[in-house]
C-alpha cells in the first residue's frame, strides 16, 4: 500500500456514451493537490458546479450509485472510483460535461489505461488511512447480504455472489493486492439478468446499455420469438443464446468475472467513505444499496473518532510539513515559530508536534527554577498549528495572513515542562466563509489531555 498521497501526472480525457442516461460525454481526469480528495466537476452546467466523493451526497441507488451536490447529479460514478481506488490515486477532480460517465466496455479498464498512460506522481503528504481497529458489519437479512469489516495492517476485499442460477452458480472473488487490481478485478464487465432487461427498460435506465458494454446472463430457455423482441428492444439485426449462457454467447473474460466486478462495484461505493482503509473487508450478495448503507456506518465511525481519538505519534514516519515547509506557509520566525512538524492534515483536521526544550527562551524568565511552558505559549503553538489548517483552504497559503480574533472556552488541565512533546489537534467546527474560521483545540502530553480551547481566526490576502 501507498504510505504518500499520489496524483496524476497531467490531464487525460475519455469518452462515451452513459450507461443509464444514453447521453454522450467526456471526462478529464486532471491532477489535484494533496488532500484534495475526489471531486467531480459538472463543466456543462452554469457556474460549473462541484460534486464532492461522498456518501452523505448520494441520491438515488438504482442499478447504480448516484451523487449530488450544489445543484449537479452524476450518474454511474462507481466504476470511475474503483479505477482510482484501484491505483492508489488519491487526489483528482474529474471533469464531465454530461450527466454521467462514459460505461465504456462496462467495466473500469478504460479508465486504468487511460490513468496510466499520464503517469502517477507521488505527493508530499501522508495518506490519511482509517484503520478499523474492531469489526463493524452491515446485514440485510432480507437479502441475504451481509458486509464485514475487520482489522488488518492492509486492504483486502473478498466477495460472494450466488443468484440461485444454473448459469453462474456460487462465485467468489479477492484482491489481497492493489497491484492485482489492474489485470484482475478492472476489465471484469457490468452485467444483468434476462429477466432484468425489459423491466430495466421500463423504468427508463440503461438508455446507453448495449451488448458491447454488458453481459446479458440467459438462466431459462429462450424461445426464437423472444430473441426477435430482444433483437428490436437492443437495436441489433439479430441476438442469440445457447440453450443457458451469455446472450449472444460473448465470452467471459474470467470464470467469476460477475463476482469480480460485485468487488468492483464495492470498491467504487466505498471510495465515497472520503478516506483509504485499512481493513479485510468480507461480503457476501453486495449490491449498492448494501455497499452505500455499510459505507454510511464506516464514515459515521470515523466522524465518533475523530471526536473521542487521542493523535497518535510516531516520531519515525515522515512528517506531512516539516519545518521548512512551515516555515514557507506561516510567516513565523525565531523565537516565535512555536510548532516542529505537521503530521496530520485533511479538510477539516490538523495535528501538529512542539519539543519542549530548555534552551528555549522564555525558560529564563518564567519561574527559572522551575520551568513551565507559559499557557499564552500552547495557545499561541496551538493557533499556529490551526493557522496551518486554515491556510490549506485556499490556494498560495504563503499569500495570506492569519489573525486571532477570539479564544473560548480555554482551560489547561496540567502543566508542561522541558523534555515533553506536546501533540496539537485542530479542528474546523464549520466550514471557512468569508475569511473566518472557527475551531476546537486539543494539546496531549504522553496522551493525556493538557489544554483545551475553542478558536476563531480571519484569512486575509496579504495585498488587500
Amino acid at each position: 500500500m501507498n504510505y504518500k498521497q499520489h496524483t496524476i501526472k497531467g490531464p487525460v480525457t475519455v469518452s462515451g456514451i452513459g450507461l443509464h442516461t444514453g447521453v454522450v460525454s467526456n471526462m478529464t481526469f486532471k491532477p489535484a493537490p494533496a488532500n484534495h480528495g475526489y471531486k467531480f466537476q459538472r463543466i456543462d452546467l452554469e457556474g460549473q458546479p462541484i460534486v464532492n466523493v461522498d456518501v452523505d451526497n448520494v441520491v438515488d441507488l438504482s442499478r447504480g450509485t448516484t451523487i449530488e451536490q450544489n445543484g449537479a447529479r452524476v450518474n454511474t460514478v462507481e466504476h470511475t472510483l474503483a479505477a482510482l481506488v484501484g491505483l492508489q490515486i488519491d487526489n483528482v477532480l474529474i471533469e464531465l460535461d454530461g450527466p454521467e460517465p462514459p460505461i465504456m466496455d462496462g467495466s473500469s479498464i478504460e479508465f486504468v489505461k487511460a490513468l496510466i498512460s499520464v503517469g502517477v506522481q507521488e505527493q508530499n503528504a501522508l495518506r490519511n488511512y482509517f484503520e478499523i481497529t474492531e469489526g463493524v458489519s452491515y446485514k440485510d437479512e432480507k437479502r441475504g447480504v451481509e458486509i464485514a469489516a475487520l482489522p488488518l495492517d492492509d486492504y483486502r476485499l473478498t466477495v460472494m455472489v450466488d443468484y440461485n442460477s444454473p448459469v453462474l452458480g456460487s462465485q467468489h472473488a479477492s484482491i489481497t493486492d492493489m497491484n492485482q487490481f489492474e489485470d484482475e478485478i478492472a476489465p471484469c464487465r457490468t452485467f444483468c439478468f434476462l429477466h432484468e432487461l425489459e423491466a430495466l427498460y421500463k423504468q427508463n435506465l440503461i438508455k446507453g446499455g448495449d451488448l458491447d458494454n454488458a453481459i446479458v446472463i440467459v438462466d431459462r430457455v429462450v424461445e426464437d420469438g423472444e430473441l426477435s423482441y430482444l433483437a428490436d428492444l437492443l437495436g441489433k439485426k439479430k441476438v442469440s443464446v445457447e440453450e443457458e449462457g451469455i446472450l449472444n454467447n460473448t465470452e467471459l473474460r474470467f470464470k467469476n468475472e460477475m463476482a469480480r466486478h460485485k468487488l468492483l462495484d464495492l470498491m467504487g461505493d466505498l471510495a465515497l467513505i472520503g478516506r483509504p482503509i485499512k481493513g479485510q473487508i468480507l461480503a457476501a450478495r453486495p449490491g449498492h444499496a448494501a455497499n452505500i448503507a455499510f459505507a454510511r456506518r464506516v464514515k459515521k465511525l470515523i466522524q465518533e473518532a475523530s471526536i473521542k481519538t487521542v493523535p497518535t505519534y510516531d516520531p519515525k514516519k515522515p512528517a506531512v510539513m516539516d519545518i521548512n515547509q512551515i516555515a514557507a506557509t506561516l510567516p513565523h520566525r525565531y523565537p516565535f515559530l512555536l510548532i516542529d512538524k505537521i503530521i496530520h492534515l485533511d479538510e477539516t483536521t490538523v495535528t501538529g508536534v512542539k519539543n519542549v526544550t530548555m534552551n528555549e527562551p522564555f525558560f529564563q524568565g518564567h519561574f527559572p527554577g522551575n520551568p513551565v511552558l507559559p499557557g499564552v505559549i500552547q495557545i499561541e503553538a496551538m493557533a499556529q498549528t490551526g493557522g496551518i489548517l486554515v491556510l490549506n483552504t485556499v490556494e498560495n497559503p504563503e499569500d495570506y495572513w492569519t489573525y486571532f480574533l477570539g479564544i473560548d472556552r480555554c482551560r489547561f488541565k496540567r502543566k508542561v515542562i522541558p523534555g515533553d512533546t506536546i501533540i496539537f489537534k485542530c479542528e474546523l467546527l464549520a466550514p471557512v466563509k468569508r475569511g473566518i474560521a472557527k475551531m476546537s483545540g486539543q494539546a496531549f502530553v504522553g496522551g493525556q489531555l493538557v489544554m483545551e480551547a475553542e478558536m476563531s481566526a480571519s484569512i486575509v490576502k496579504k495585498d488587500a
